[in-house]
């Protein structure tokens, strides 16, 4: 993709990007140094492609398929989240709401539902205990799908 930065002498702290006819569109203060400009240049542009496999998720369709598949509650709501950088998903179990990181989705598919899965369990099961990885453990690429995660970097709650 296509990058253009737009330098505006209004703007005095923040960055913004968006895609503007196939092109993402930065746009940083005018008194910006050349390097900083890179650093956002990159940050904005990994935050982009990050969120761009989200677009073609349903979240709701896919925990409800899931729920139903491995007798699990449904959310009361789920979306995704660009904000979770030390947990790949988390649940309010009082609200019943789930939030998943939006890194997921540059993920394989079978990986985002273990998440999905795993905060489903959490509805039943708040804890981590072991009638919790019984639920969790339903999901038959569960072992696996832990794997990659922790080659990606965050461990799994113990």
């Amino acid at each position: 993709m296509d990058v253009e930065v737009v330098r505006s002498a209004r703007r005095r702290k923040t960055v913004q990007a968006r895609e503007v006819d196939g092109v993402l569109r930065i746009q940083i203060p005018a008194a910006m140094t050349g390097d900083e400009e890179q650093r956002w240049v990159d940050e904005m542009t990994r935050r982009f492609r990050r969120r761009a496999g989200t677009r073609e998720v349903d979240l709701a369709s896919r925990a409800r398929t899931l729920g139903q598949r491995y007798g699990l509650p449904i959310p009361s709501s789920i979306r995704w989240a660009d904000n979770q950088r030390s947990r790949w998903g988390s649940c309010t179990v009082a609200t019943g709401a789930i939030r998943v990181s939006s890194a997921l989705g540059a993920y394989p598919r079978w990986v985002l539902d273990y998440v999905v899965v795993h905060e489903l369990a959490h509805l039943v099961h708040p804890d981590h205990g072991a009638a919790f990885w019984g639920l969790v453990d339903r999901y038959p690429r569960a072992e696996r799908a832990r794997g990659f995660l922790i080659a990606k970097g965050i461990e799994p709650d113990a």
